[in-house]
């Protein structure tokens, strides 16, 4: 339920703070942490209350939520380093907007991509540090170490959340076969 509560909070105040520019982002990450809220009370509840179809449904979804979490966070530390300047090229190419690629510019100081790049001008790109030359560095090792960086952690915490779900799994099948104390003890003859 925390993880969840932090998956619904934080983006909506990394989007106040401007953190994060698409509110399809800050959406998904909200649905998301819902869903997963739903699911830990639907375990709640049948936990409460030894109910054991809410304990089996609550079991299937958390493992298949495992098995998801688990395979992008392998996805995420997997990605080599080519694999990343591939994607990072081929999203530079396919963004139309200039924009965007001036922001990118300006936040980095860089002027080009790579050295494949006929960017002739770097246009308005402003470095904080005046000694930096803009036309010496490429956008694309910066963005490559950016998103290593970022695919590194992701990945690290997806592994360690999805490998805590493995263990509510295992706690729930342990749960799901004990006795209800409260129930009656010649029921069972």
């Amino acid at each position: 339920m925390l993880i969840s509560l932090l998956l619904i909070i934080l983006p909506a105040v990394a989007k106040a703070q401007a953190l994060v520019d698409s509110m399809s982002t800050v959406g998904g990450i909200i649905a998301c942490g819902v869903f997963l809220f739903l699911v830990s009370l639907l375990g709640l509840i049948g936990a409460i209350r030894h109910h054991q179809v809410c304990l089996f449904f609550y079991m299937v979804i958390l493992f298949l939520i495992f098995l998801l979490e688990f395979v992008v966070s392998i996805f995420c530390l997997a990605v080599s380093e080519n694999q990343l300047r591939n994607i990072v090229e081929s999203t530079w190419n396919s963004n139309s907007t200039d924009s965007l690629k001036k922001q990118i510019q300006n936040q980095y100081c860089c002027c080009k991509l790579n050295a494949k790049d006929n960017t002739t001008s770097c246009g308005d790109v402003k470095c904080a540090d005046s000694a930096t030359n803009p036309e010496d560095e490429f956008c694309e090792d910066a963005a490559v170490e950016y998103a290593k960086y970022y695919l590194n952690w992701t990945g690290a915490l997806g592994l360690f959340f999805s490998l805590i779900e493995l263990i509510g799994v295992w706690l729930a099948v342990r749960y799901r076969n004990q006795k209800d104390p409260r129930a009656n003890p010649s029921a069972f003859l």
